[in-house]
């Protein structure tokens, strides 16, 4: 396994049990009922009653739960076969059948087969762990159908480059390189938890790169939308009765996540 990978996985397999605890990610509460999905994204992607679905680096599954319960038949894959354990187990409290494969992104062609999906989905925070973008929208369009469609909602560069003040730049917005990382102590979800495994590789994605990897796929790009809003925290945002974090009152806002809507040509 490469090192990069390798590092994250460690990294992930370590920060599952934190992850699956927390009230970020309130299982009970999926389990309970609470929908994990953003409020755009059913809407976005469209009815998915009976469609084949695919979500890419699905973590614990939160919102992979959320398709399965809108009726797709679906498949969640990950790299840590640790938060695939939890994710399977959520499925069983929801009741709700859904396949779940460890594998990494660039073999999950190898791994589902080709031309299986009529959706692929990815989630908030997933395609930073990623260094090729070609090679990611290469296998995104080979899992999907002839007319099936990629779905994405992401971070915005912008919200990864800035520091804990939401105000200064931490790293380079533009041409980042992917390198290691140490994470320290803590993670999105559990602040104050404490880990062994804090190197990670990351490289953070402009929108224009990932565009542009959609794009020379031969997908074509039918959604492309931001929004002040998103599900990942940060001090300087406040969490909302939606469950999303927002400007306080009075700041001056910019893009904290985007979505993506892509189909390979029928």
């Amino acid at each position: 396994m490469e090192e990069w990978l390798a590092d994250n996985r460690a990294l992930w397999d370590e920060r599952v049990p934190a992850h699956a605890a927390s009230r970020l990610y309130d299982l009970d509460g999926v389990v309970a009922g609470r929908d994990g999905l953003r409020p755009w994204e059913p809407t976005d992607v469209g009815p998915v009653d009976g469609r084949d679905l695919v979500h890419l680096q699905c973590h614990i599954g939160t919102d992979t739960v959320g398709w399965a319960r809108r009726g797709a038949r679906v498949v969640g894959l990950d790299v840590s076969a640790a938060a695939l354990e939890v994710a399977g187990d959520l499925a069983r409290r929801c009741g709700l059948a859904v396949e779940w494969v460890c594998a990494p992104v660039y073999d999950a062609v190898e791994a589902l087969g080709a031309g299986r999906f009529d959706v692929v989905y990815m989630g908030i925070g997933a395609l930073g762990w990623l260094p090729d973008l070609e090679r990611w929208a290469g296998v995104v369009r080979d899992l999907l159908r002839p007319g099936g469609v990629l779905y994405l909602y992401e971070i915005h560069p912008m919200w990864v480059a800035l520091g804990d003040d939401g105000r200064t730049l931490r790293e380079h917005a533009i041409d980042a390189p992917f390198q290691s990382w140490d994470e320290g102590d803590g993670s999105y979800a559990a602040p104050e938890a404490r880990f062994a495994h804090n190197r990670s590789w990351e490289r953070l994605h402009t929108v224009g790169e990932v565009l542009t990897a959609v794009l020379d796929a031969g997908l074509a790009v039918e959604l492309y939308r931001e929004m002040a809003v998103t599900p990942a925290p940060a001090p300087w945002l406040e969490r909302r009765d939606d469950g999303l974090f927002h400007f306080p009152d009075g700041a001056l806002r910019f893009p904290l996540s985007y979505s993506l809507r892509a189909r390979r040509p029928a």
